[in-house]
This record gives C-alpha cells, sequence and structure tokens, in this order.
C-alpha cells in the first residue's frame, strides 16, 4: 500500500508580499565609465608620485577612531565618493610596502599586470569555488605555471589561496587526513585514539603560521616539535631524526614535517631530500613552506639548493610575495591533487556538478566555497607579463641587491653584518660600545628610521639577539634605495648619540 506525503503546514510567518519598495539609485553607463577613467587616472599618479613621497606615515587618533567607527547617512552618496574617500582618508597611511625604500617584511608592491587584472575579474565577478566556468579553469592552469616554475611534477594540482598562512593550513590538515585514512583511523574511535597522538615537526626558524595552522586542525602546543636549525639557519637533519626516533618509542604517531624554503628571518633554505628521506622511511607527509622562496628552482644561483623539490608532498607559494601579484594571492600545490579533495570534498544536494565530464570543483579541494577570480587573473596576467625568463630575472634583481646591501654593511665600519642569504634579506647590527644594550638600541634606532619616513626597515630575533633586518622584495629598489637606508641608520644612530636640545615648537612635519 503506498503511503501519501502530506504536504508540511504552513510557515508560521505572514507571506503578505509587501509593495515594491525603491532600488538603489541606478549608475548610468557614462557615469560608470567617468569614474573609471578618474580612478584609473589617480592610481597612475598615485603609482608614480609614490617613491617621491614618505614611506609611511602616521595616523591621529581622530583619524583611526572615525575609520573604526563610521557613520552611515540615510542616504547614499554619489560613486565618486568612493575615489574622494580613497585619496583623502586612506592612500595617505599606506603600510609602505608600495614605496622603493620599504625594507620591513616580505611584502611587496602591486604588479602593474595584477592592478589591471584584479578590476577586470572583479567586473566579472564569477566565483571560482562551484560551478564550471573560465576562471575556474584559468585557476587550474595558473596553478600548473606555478608548479612548472618550482619544478613539481606535471602531475600537480592544488588552489589559489588568501596567502601562505591559508596554504599552510590546508597542506596540515591534508596530511592529517592522508596520514589517519593510510591508518585506517579516519572516523570513529580509532580517529579519536590516534589523533590525540599526532606529532608535528618543523625547524625553529619556520614562519609562525605553522604554528598557527597545527593549532587550528587541533594539535596542542606539547605535540609541536621546533627541530633546531643549523649554524646557517637550515632544520638540522640529524636533530629532524633524533626527535622522531625519540617520539615513536614514546608512542607518538609522526605525521608530518615542514620544511621552509626562505626562511623570514634570514633567507635560509632548509634541506629538502634529506628531510623527504626521513618522511618515506617514517610515513610522514613532507609539506614545503616556500611563501617566499617557493620558485628557487626556477634561478640557476639558487637551483642547486632546491634538490629533490619534486619528491615534496606540498608546496605553499606566495605570489604575492616572490611575484607583486596584489595582496591575496597564495597557493598551495600538490603532486598528487586528490589528496585535497579528500581531505576537503563535501557534497550537498543544492551545489551538484551538472555538467557531462565536467572536473571536480575547486571548493572540493579547499576550505572555501565562494573564492575570488581575482586571484586567478592576477595571477595569470602577472606571469604572463614577465614571463618565465622575466620571473627569473626578477627574483635576480632582488638577490643582486640583497647581495650589494650586504656588501655595503660589510665596508661600513659603524655596521656588521649578522646573517643573510639565500634570499634577499640581510640581518646585521650596530657597532657600539659594550655599555649599550644592543637588543635596545637596535629597536629604538628601527623607530627612527620608520619615524623620519624616508626608509623603513625592521628588526627581528636571531640566535637570540635583537638585530635590524632589511629584505629586498620591491622591484622599483635601485642602489640609490639601499644607499639612502645605511644612510638613515647612520643618522638615527647620530641622533642617538646626540640627542636634539627639546623646543617648545609642537608643530609636526606634515
Amino acid at each position: 500500500m503506498t503511503q501519501s506525503v502530506s504536504a508540511p503546514d504552513p510557515a508560521p510567518y505572514d507571506n503578505t508580499v509587501p509593495p515594491l519598495a525603491p532600488v538603489p539609485p541606478e549608475v548610468h553607463a557614462k557615469t560608470l565609465r567617468d569614474e573609471l577613467v578618474a580612478a584609473a587616472q589617480w592610481v597612475s599618479q598615485y603609482l608614480s608620485d609614490l617613491p617621491a613621497g614618505p614611506v609611511s606615515r602616521p595616523m591621529t587618533p581622530e583619524h583611526r577612531a572615525r575609520l573604526r567607527a563610521p557613520s552611515l547617512a540615510p542616504q547614499g552618496q554619489d560613486l565618486g565618493r568612493v575615489l574622494d574617500f580613497v585619496r583623502d582618508e586612506l592612500a595617505p597611511y599606506p603600510t609602505g610596502n608600495g614605496h622603493p625604500a620599504f625594507f620591513a617584511w616580505v611584502n611587496s608592491p602591486p604588479a602593474p599586470a595584477g592592478i589591471v587584472a584584479d578590476l577586470l575579474a572583479c567586473a566579472i565577478n564569477t566565483t571560482c569555488g562551484m560551478g564550471e566556468n573560465a576562471l575556474m579553469d584559468l585557476e587550474r592552469g595558473t596553478v600548473r605555471m606555478l608548479a612548472d616554475l618550482a619544478g613539481l611534477p606535471d602531475t600537480t594540482g592544488g588552489v589559489l589561496t588568501s596567502g601562505g598562512s591559508m596554504a599552510n593550513l590546508l597542506a596540515l590538515a591534508t596530511a592529517r587526513t592522508w596520514y589517519l585514512n593510510r591508518r585506517g583511523s579516519g572516523d570513529g574511535p580509532a580517529y579519536d585514539r590516534d589523533h590525540t597522538r599526532l606529532t608535528l615537526y618543523y625547524s625553529a626558524q619556520a614562519h609562525m603560521s605553522v604554528a598557527k595552522a597545527a593549532a587550528c586542525i587541533g594539535l596542542p602546543a606539547h605535540r609541536l616539535r621546533p627541530i633546531p636549525a643549523d649554524a646557517h639557519d637550515r632544520l638540522d637533519p640529524a636533530a629532524l631524526h633524533t626527535a622522531v626516533t625519540a617520539d615513536l618509542e614514546a608512542g607518538l604517531l609522526p605525521f608530518c614535517t615542514v620544511t621552509t624554503l626562505g626562511t623570514t628571518a634570514t633567507g635560509a633554505v632548509d634541506p629538502l631530500q634529506p628531510v623527504t628521506d626521513l618522511c618515506r622511511s617514517t610515513g610522514m607527509w613532507h609539506h614545503a613552506d616556500g611563501a617566499w622562496g617557493g620558485l628557487g628552482a626556477a634561478v640557476p644561483a639558487l637551483a642547486p639548493l632546491y634538490q629533490g623539490i619534486k619528491d615534496v608532498d606540498s608546496l605553499t607559494v606566495d605570489p604575492h610575495k616572490t611575484l607583486s601579484v596584489p595582496v591575496g594571492c597564495g597557493a598551495l600545490l600538490v603532486p598528487d591533487p586528490e589528496h585535497l579533495h579528500t581531505a576537503f570534498a563535501h557534497q550537498a544536494s543544492y551545489l551538484t556538478a551538472s555538467e557531462h565530464g565536467a572536473l571536480p570543483w575547486l571548493s572540493h579541494a579547499t576550505i572555501e566555497l565562494t573564492r575570488p577570480g581575482t586571484r586567478a587573473l592576477a595571477l595569470w596576467a602577472t606571469l604572463t607579463h614577465l614571463g618565465r625568463d622575466g620571473v627569473t630575472a626578477l627574483i635576480e634583481h632582488y638577490l643582486s641587491l640583497a647581495g650589494q646591501l650586504r656588501d655595503k654593511i660589510t665596508v661600513e665600519p659603524r655596521l656588521h653584518l649578522l646573517a643573510g642569504g639565500p634570499w634577499p634579506v640581510a640581518c646585521f647590527g650596530i657597532n657600539r660600545p659594550t655599555s649599550d644594550d644592543p637588543d635596545a638600541l637596535h629597536t629604538r634606532i628601527a623607530r627612527r628610521v620608520q619615524d623620519n619616513q624616508r626608509a623603513y626597515l625592521a628588526t627581528v630575533a636571531i640566535h637570540g639577539r635583537t638585530v635590524l633586518r632589511a629584505c629586498l622584495c620591491n622591484y622599483r629598489t635601485t642602489v640609490n634605495d639601499l644607499d639612502l637606508l645605511i644612510q638613515e641608520i647612520l643618522d638615527a644612530t647620530d641622533t642617538h648619540d646626540h640627542p636634539p636640545i627639546p623646543t617648545n615648537d609642537r608643530t609636526t612635519p606634515w
């Protein structure tokens, strides 16, 4: 006997159709065109004028408060207000990374091709997470471009991400799923039993996003193993082997080791092949965090350091660092992309591929469903504008500048070089009498250089001491900017020795 299915009771709300309300004012095509032209003219002039201006500019407390607590007027404003707001309220107060005398962090300026591509992709406004569309296929293609530059196998796939932090999170989550599935403990009581014993290894010089990603997938701090580095700030394979062996004997489950290709502090490159060999012999996943230095295999001078890159299980690359793609473009590359689908593919009745023979949606390879197409187009545009030779030349430009900066530091008697390389960074100190606290001195000098607004550098802790650090990642930086940086540091040191006499003048320099 067939049972009938009764309809559910009507929803308990008033379903009276309200009258049509006024819609926001329509933007006429000519108005949009005029505003786009005005914005483009402003962007071009802004970038042209940027090197002549201050590197950064402090905001007043009142300005900060105004941005943090804006009020929304009842009536909408003209479209031209957007450019006015950016020009007056935002652009005068940048991080500083667009300026050629910015040396603080690995934050590149935007590549011209990426700027144009970002605008065009926003107009298309396609999500690269679900459905079949041209930008999703373009993302698959740009991932292959990156994999080829990095020296990974032809089978490599992956996804573009917001940056290296998200790529590292995806990598550790994928490694965990792969490892537990191989043990037959992907779910149920076996999962609970094994997950509490998972142990992660990485260099003591690894980026902090690795430990943060570990916390996000549920690994407590006591099962994280920062491995000591050698005299050149590279992960020590012997120390790694000792740590893994001890944990295995203690009944723990070593599941992944993370190497770093271009450490943030000193630009060191961890040895790849010895780590891969250990991972293979102990059943671990090998993830390489190459957010900064993932494309080193494409540069002849660096290629010997990347022997074994093709054998890693996953690789992070940040095009918005090395290639100046506008901020928000990282990548996770996986030689066997099926591992991503195993870790992240979830089904829903309202999200079903209808195209015959369609590839898995990219949302099945990451935790994002709605994903911007700006990443793919900006990366494609930048790579196409550079070409393979241009990518190599860009990285070699940074390496050359870093070498010259280290030479200038070495010959300057008031400075001494401490570390740096092979990626373009220099860590150095100021030669002072032993009575001075060098940590506090370097912090004050860096702050004074920043406050003077003509150059910008930061400090970093290496070998337990706070030192000055300058990295090279701006394609507009020249040797003159290197000379400016050193002169600013020396002037700041002189000011430290002979502070200006206080006056009653309370005016500010802007």
